[in-house]
This record gives C-alpha cells, structure tokens and sequence, in this order.
C-alpha cells in the first residue's frame, strides 16, 4: 500500500471576489500553478472590464454573481470593499467552507460570522498581509501580552477619502510635514479607515483584541511607502518589529499583501509548512 499524495486528493477549487491588484496577482499565480487548487470562478462588479484579462489566463475561470461561487468553490478569496465581506464569507463558512478574508476589519462589524464558522465547521484565515511577525504573536498570546501598540506612518494620498478624515474635516492637501491625525484603539481605526488599516485589525486578533491593540495614525508627504512598526511586551517575551511596504497599483494597498495571500494558498497542500 502506498502512502496518500497530493496527487491522491482532489483540487481544491479557489473563487476570488474582486479584481483589482491584489485579485489579479493571485488569480495570475492560480493559473500558472499551485499544487492542489485551480482558480474556478470570480466575481467582480463589471465583468467586461475584466474580460480581455481573464481571457489573457491559461485556464479562464467562470465569472459568476457572490451568491453564485459557492457551488463552485471550496475557498473564496476576498478582495472586495469591506461591506461585501458578510455577502462573501456567510454562505461560505456556513457550508463548512473556507474564506480568506483581506478586509479583516469588516470581522469586528460581523463577527457572527465567526461563530457561524465555529457552528458549521467552516474557517475565516486572515492572511498576514502587509505586516510582519503575526506568529510571534499569535504565540505570545498563549501566555499573557501586557501591551500591543502600533504606528503607521502613510503617503498622505493613501488616506485620502477615509471616513475619519472627512468626518473630522483633515484637509490632508495642506500636509506639509509630518501630523498625527490618529490615535486610539484597532477597533476604532477600523471604523475610520476600513480601508487602510486591516493589518492593526489583523494584529488585535492574533494578540489581545482590538480594543486593547494602541495604534498611531501619521499622515507624511515625504513618503511614498507605507510604514508599521509594532511593539509588544509580553510575558514570554517583548519584541518591536518594522517593515516598509512598497505600494501596488493601488497606494492603499502593499504589494506584500497579494503576495501574503499566495503564500497562504500554497500552505493549504504543501508537505512543509513553515511558520505556525
């Protein structure tokens, strides 16, 4: 008898919500190869704007309506705005399923969504995505984190248009150094730029939550890349971590970030899986 293979399991089928860097980028890797998943379908808002590109892939997915990838797809990639995610992740993880989720701050506004995984045998994976270190603390979690603070420092065009700035009337045109323009907790910066900060979300859930996890806001029109460094003191140990994120076609987004999700989707059928 012969031990089970890859080869011995059928391929997981992918469906990506969302076409716009980061859904191109993985859906480009889904075609040229990842052992044990073929891209079977998206979804996105305007189909003929994604034709010649979809056309362009070895092996063109369907293009289907949300309410329609989950007959066709064990995972669905979310790349979308963040108040589709429940529209994306429910049908989903209530079949038992798998959603990978980009815009993880939409999670604090739904988080039935999580027990509805819970219930249904389903999964929500939060990829690491523009920051670094999220398995020393998801591992400094199991013992006692004592403090979680994060500061970003962004291009001032990659805040432009998030609800905070225009509720507190920031005209971030006049920036001419370097201004704080936030500082509170995970859960509220998700509010005010869902957009922009689903790695402080990210980072609240590996750790102590988001109404624990401090994060610093800073508008810099000096810089072209978007900036997080973390600082957590734990009993197990206390580290800093800082990564600069080069933008993608979209300067609220790192091109890490796309790249984060490959890695993930590689993960789901490797034989060697580092990193917990």
């Amino acid at each position: 008898m012969t031990e089970n293979s890859n080869c011995d399991r059928a391929a997981l089928r992918v469906a990506i919500v969302g076409l716009g860097p980061i859904g191109r980028k993985v859906a480009q890797a889904l075609d040229e190869g990842i052992d044990g998943l073929i891209l079977s379908a998206v979804a996105v808002g305007d189909p003929d704007k994604h034709r010649a590109f979809l056309g362009s892939l070895r092996t063109p997915p369907d293009i289907r309506p949300i309410d329609g990838l989950v007959e066709l797809a064990d995972i669905v990639i979310e790349c979308a705005p963040s108040h589709l995610v429940e529209s994306i992740v429910a049908p989903f993880v209530s079949r038992g399923k798998t959603a990978i989720v980009l815009s993880a701050g939409a999670l604090l506004e739904h988080d039935h969504l999580i027990e509805a995984a819970r219930e249904n045998g389903g999964q929500i994976m939060v990829p690491t995505g523009a920051l670094i270190g999220l398995d020393a603390v998801t591992a400094a979690a199991e013992g006692e984190i004592k403090s979680v603070r994060m500061v970003t420092r962004k291009p001032v065009r990659g805040l432009a248009g998030a609800p905070y700035i225009v509720a507190n009337s920031i005209d971030i045109d006049t920036i001419t150094e370097p201004l704080k323009i936030f500082d509170g907790t995970a859960r509220e910066a998700a509010k005010g730029f869902p957009a922009n900060l689903n790695v402080a979300v990210a980072l609240s859930l590996a750790g102590v939550g988001p109404d624990r996890t401090r994060l610093e806001i800073w508008a810099d029109p000096a810089l072209t890349r978007n900036q997080h460094r973390v600082e957590v003191d734990a009993d197990s140990a206390s580290f800093s971590m800082g990564i600069e994120n080069i933008p993608s076609d979209n300067p609220k987004t790192g091109r890490i970030t796309a790249l984060s999700v490959i890695s993930l989707l590689r993960k789901q059928r490797a034989a060697l899986r580092v990193g917990t």
